[in-house]
């Protein structure tokens, strides 16, 4: 089962971009509790707060249970949209989405990789290509998975791994379920590519080569008989 975390808001009685501005210059960020059929919860939070919970891994999975001071019970929560300030990079608005136990929400799960030592593709040189960062799922809300797990174990270069070879947690699954997707590839490094292409240069050249030397074998013997049959001609007149 998910971990919640509990975040103590203030309430704020006002919407609007004003009443939102006044709220950042009193050193809070608002934010709004929305869903589930029931009528919105305007709050603001302290910015340390938002700050530390940023800070861990895995903020839009998380699930919170939210405690408006003042109020009574506890409204569970998930992330929907943090907006930033485009010049201080600071959190400016935060939306979040009511649910219950049970809800099933869609979510990005970030993926983590594990056991690189442990790859001869890597230790061979090969570079591990990250095709997804993140998955795309859907699970319960009180079972969201904090990450994806790719243990790297046996790699090579050039094997590919896709989302069936991952262990994705029960009760959640991907949106995409039509195809066996890729997470990520082990790529070959540079200097393995380039000795490969310069491989491929050689073969190429070596069967030109083959294909032109018996035009000229050709070419030769054609010259012979005109030689011959020139020789022929002078002998007939002679005679």
């Amino acid at each position: 089962m998910t971990e919640t975390h509990t975040l103590t808001a203030q309430p704020r009685e006002r919407a609007g971009k004003g009443a939102a501005r006044r709220d950042r210059r009193a050193g809070r960020v608002p934010g709004v509790i929305y869903g589930d059929g029931k009528d919105p919860s305007l709050f603001t939070i302290d910015p340390g707060t938002l700050d530390r919970e940023l800070n861990a891994p895995g903020f839009f999975t998380r699930l919170f249970e939210i405690q408006l001071k003042g109020k009574r019970g506890k409204q569970l929560a998930i992330c929907r949209d943090l907006q930033f300030d485009p010049v201080t990079d600071r959190p400016i608005h935060l939306d979040m989405l009511r649910v219950s136990a049970k809800t099933e929400v869609t979510v990005q799960v970030p993926v983590h990789f594990i056991n690189e030592e442990e790859c001869p593709g890597m230790e061979r040189g090969g570079v591990l290509n990250v095709v997804r960062h993140e998955v795309e799922m859907i699970a319960r809300a009180d079972n969201l998975p904090d990450y994806l797990e790719v243990d790297l174990t046996g790699y090579e270069i050039n094997d590919s791994i896709h989302i069936s070879q991952v262990d994705v947690p029960e009760g959640a699954r991907p949106t995409i379920d039509d195809r066996d997707f890729t997470i990520a590839t082990i790529a070959a490094p540079s200097a393995v590519r380039a000795e490969a292409a310069e491989e491929q240069e050689a073969e190429a050249e070596t069967a030109e080569a083959g294909e032109e030397a018996p035009a000229e074998q050709g070419s030769g013997e054609g010259s012979g008989d005109e030689s011959s049959g020139g020789d022929q001609g002078d002998e007939n007149k002679g005679e």
